[in-house]
């Protein structure tokens, strides 16, 4: 701009720019004039601060380490290179300091380990200024915080005495009602347990002629079926203690028994499983026929669609509703197949344990006939059961380790493994609220344990056993 001539002295100095052409003045070459500017040494008026028609800053009034810039280094004739001076701090700007790692990125076009995350080897970040971020110091990203293992209680919290709890891998002595109510069959009697009040309670004397070889609770927790040694199945209503009814139609031992609403199955070492209605009048409706020795497994998928059978013959069988013969046929088993249970969480999966022989634990997804894993456990797989509330399952073993594994599904990684039995861990069941295991073994006891989360807060202890500790009998 022009400069005021009442405020301005006569004698014009050579800093001003554009002069008239009129004006007989030395010519001052462009190159000349910019260079005085952007010099640090450059001549000011004595008079007034010099003004030009746009604002040049001077670079070395600039605090480069504000944003940890490198100030430019002056050329060696004292004077700026203008273009490399800027390019320098664009490149500086946008990838950092140039070090052998980044130099591929500034002449380049590699990608860089800097790139898409902060830097965190400054000693000040960008993100304090404006408009790069908050008051809040930060040297670099956080990662979100690692969600630490849930603690499961390595001992259990209540142990129940047993006295003739038998040491049989092909029984089911042991089943936990919608009531909170637990069945256990000892020797020739049936005794059930109450989890709320701790009382126990005789329910039925078979008499020295016959045992108690499986239990198993209807869904509404109100009826109890025991299979019998002599290949009967009894129907007790436990509210009133009263049997209400007797069921033939097997020739001997009957060792497993799954519900299906109405219908009641029960598996048999004559080998073959009866489909029991208790609203008919008959014994039962339908005879599976498949296995070639005893059934030692029997488990209703949680739609009552599908019935898995598992027997001595080192086969898993799927049943359907209406089928006499199985659907499906699984023979990858090198033992005995006791251990079953239906995901609550996936539609069609399932899960197999084998024996001694085997100690695999199994998946199969029944919906497309596939076998999905296997995984060696080294011991004989007893029991499995899934846990309603997280994707976890647990499984029991005998010989030779005698113990109880957490496993997270589907990675099969052991969140826990609980020992305290000194036998097989043959019987297993879980709490209605689905936080607590009750396992028994043939060294006479029942072991209760906290192993899986409430469905709320995942986190609370049960309210069974919280109340009460220590070592007490059942009967």
């Amino acid at each position: 701009m022009e400069e005021d001539e009442s405020t301005t002295p006569k004698k014009k100095t050579d800093s001003q720019l554009n002069l008239p052409p009129s004006m007989n003045r030395p010519t001052v070459s462009l190159e000349s004039r910019i260079n005085r500017l952007i010099d640090s040494n450059h001549y000011h008026s004595p008079s007034k601060p010099i003004y030009s028609d746009r604002f040049i800053p001077s670079r070395s009034g600039s605090n480069f380490a504000l944003f940890d810039l490198a100030s430019p280094s002056p050329k060696k004739d004292g004077k700026e290179d203008g273009a490399g001076s800027y390019a320098s701090l664009l490149k500086t700007a946008l990838f950092g300091p140039v070090t052998p790692e980044k130099s591929d990125v500034v002449n380049g076009f590699s990608p860089s380990r800097n790139i898409f995350r902060f830097k965190t080897e400054t000693q000040r970040s960008l993100n304090l200024y404006p408009p790069f971020g908050s008051d809040v110091v930060m040297t670099g990203v956080s990662p979100s915080p690692v969600k630490s293992p849930r603690k499961i209680l390595r001992s259990p919290y209540k142990v129940l005495d047993a006295p003739a709890l038998q040491d049989d891998f092909y029984l089911n002595l042991v089943d936990w009602s919608a009531h909170n109510v637990l069945a256990v069959g000892l020797g020739n009697c049936v005794y059930l347990w109450n989890a709320c009040s701790s009382n126990v309670t005789k329910l039925c004397d078979l008499g020295v002629d016959e045992s108690v070889c499986s239990v198993g609770w209807a869904l509404r927790g109100t009826h109890l079926a025991i299979g019998t040694s002599s290949g009967t199945v009894q129907i007790w209503d436990v509210l009133r203690c009263n049997r209400i009814r007797t069921m033939e139609g097997h020739r001997l031992r009957v060792g497993a028994l799954a519900w299906s609403s109405s219908v009641l199955s029960s598996g048999s070492r004559d080998k073959s499983i009866l489909q029991r209605d208790i609203r008919a009048q008959e014994d039962h409706v339908s005879k599976l026929k498949g296995h070639k020795s005893e059934i030692c497994g029997l488990k209703w998928s949680f739609d009552n669609r599908e019935l898995a059978s598992g027997g001595n013959d080192n086969k898993l069988f799927v049943w359907n509703q209406h089928s006499t013969q199985p659907v499906l046929r699984y023979c990858e088993h090198a033992a005995a197949v006791k251990a079953i249970a239906w995901s609550p969480h996936q539609y069609g999966l399932l899960a197999s344990g084998g024996g001694t022989a085997d100690r695999c634990i199994r998946f199969w997804n029944t919906t497309t006939n596939t076998h999905l894993s296997c995984i060696d456990t080294n011991s004989q797989v007893c029991n499995l059961v899934w846990s309603k509330n997280v994707n976890e399952l647990v499984s029991t073993h005998g010989y030779s380790q005698n113990q109880i594994i957490v496993w997270k599904y589907p990675t099969m990684s052991k969140l826990a493994t609980l020992t305290g039995h000194t036998y097989r861990v043959l019987y297993l069941a879980v709490s209605p609220d689905g936080q607590t295991i009750v396992t028994g073994a043939g060294d006479e006891t029942l072991r209760f344990w906290n192993v899986f989360p409430s469905p709320k807060s995942q986190s609370r202890e049960s309210e069974i056993g919280a109340l009460s500790f220590g070592r007490t009998t059942i009967r």
